[in-house]
């Protein structure tokens, strides 16, 4: 069986959606199933406005419509809403080819924080992009009931894994700080609300892994923190080993690996209580969520690392994996023989009703 994966995000990007469709794959091959990406390293790209380290690609739309002839895959999932997700389902739309889609990324959320756009704008688009499909894929309860009542149909459920081998906990400390350590790992930008951490009154030291458009930014503004920039593999795991407690300040992730990654080393998660964390972190056992920051990190400091890990372990990347290609399998044999409804796209159009 062979599945092409459409997406916008990928390397050198470093964030979840790449770090999910890689461990996706991954697994899937360890399974018999095979994966290829129709990704932008195939295109010539633009870096994106606002955010110039990632880069748009800007394919024709025939190269996408030639791709996807010459892969020959039994099915198409696309997981982002970008250009390239945009052209392929396109051509799915046009030539009758069932796909599914997943959604990642909160972009009304993160449009409105850098323009003045409504959120309902941005969600009548999305929710006509996921529509189309023939089932979206969704990480977690919350998000589900959530995109549920904004309209969106046919949804699935999608978690997601970790590398337990990897990120464990080590007897290291690789930060030349006073402790305790409270740690942020993720992309430095305005959408995932770093500052909410940044501003704590807390003991010890602050510190923060992870790089974007808001980081030289945010480095000056906050002299007594430290930011160690992207870290990868080992020297990333070495880094969570090394902190005491996890702070994941975002109010737009729909999951958040790196509550995963943190709690199979060892660390509390102290969150907020919002889509996401909410189904993720058992507060009090292995993190705390609470509007109040910073005394939800104060009281990680009271909890076991080894009941943070055992959590952890409850998620691989296998399952997931397994969890996705049913998805698909699942979805696109159901429309194609299920009747298309009343008013649904025909051959060659390429718009469905919201």
């Amino acid at each position: 069986m062979k599945i092409l994966i459409a997406t916008d995000a990928w390397r050198p990007q470093v964030n979840g959606v790449v770090r999910s469709l890689e461990q996706t794959a991954a697994a899937a091959s360890r399974q018999g199933v095979e994966i290829e990406f129709l990704a932008p390293d195939r295109f010539w790209s633009v870096p994106m406005p606002s955010y110039p380290e990632i880069r748009l690609a800007m394919p024709p739309l025939g190269a996408i419509e030639r791709h996807i002839e010459a892969e020959k895959p039994d099915y198409v999932h696309i997981a982002t809403e970008g250009p390239i997700g945009l052209l392929t389902r396109r051509v799915c739309l046009k030539k009758g080819r069932p796909f599914t889609t997943s959604y990642h990324t909160r972009f009304p959320e993160y449009l409105a924080a850098r323009v003045p756009v409504p959120l309902d704008w941005s969600y009548r688009w999305i929710r006509r992009f996921h529509n189309a499909g023939a089932g979206t894929m969704v990480s977690t309860p919350a998000l589900e009931r959530e995109l549920a009542g904004r309209g969106f149909k046919r949804l699935m459920r999608w978690s997601r894994g970790v590398d337990a081998e990897l990120y464990r906990p080590r007897p290291v400390r690789v930060f030349d700080l006073p402790g305790p350590i409270f740690l942020y790992v993720g992309r430095v930008a305005v959408e995932k609300n770093i500052e909410a951490f940044l501003g704590l009154k807390l003991p010890g030291s602050k510190v923060v892994v992870g790089s974007g458009p808001a980081f030289e930014m945010l480095r000056s503004r906050y002299p007594d923190v430290h930011f160690a920039g992207m870290l990868e593999g080992e020297d990333l795991a070495k880094a969570y080993a090394s902190a005491d407690v996890f702070v994941f300040p975002s109010l737009t992730d729909t999951f958040g690996i790196v509550l995963l990654e943190a709690m199979a080393s060892g660390l509390p998660v102290a969150a907020f209580p919002v889509t996401g964390p909410i189904d993720v972190i058992s507060t009090g056992k292995t993190g705390i969520l609470d509007n109040d920051l910073a005394l939800a990190a104060l009281a990680c400091l009271e909890l076991k690392p080894a009941d943070a890990r055992a959590e952890a372990l409850k998620y691989s990347w296998d399952a997931c994996a397994r969890q996705f290609v049913a998805n698909v399998v699942e979805a696109c044999g159901r429309a194609k023989t299920t009747p298309a409804p009343s008013g649904a796209v025909k051959q060659g159009q390429t718009r469905l009703p919201a």
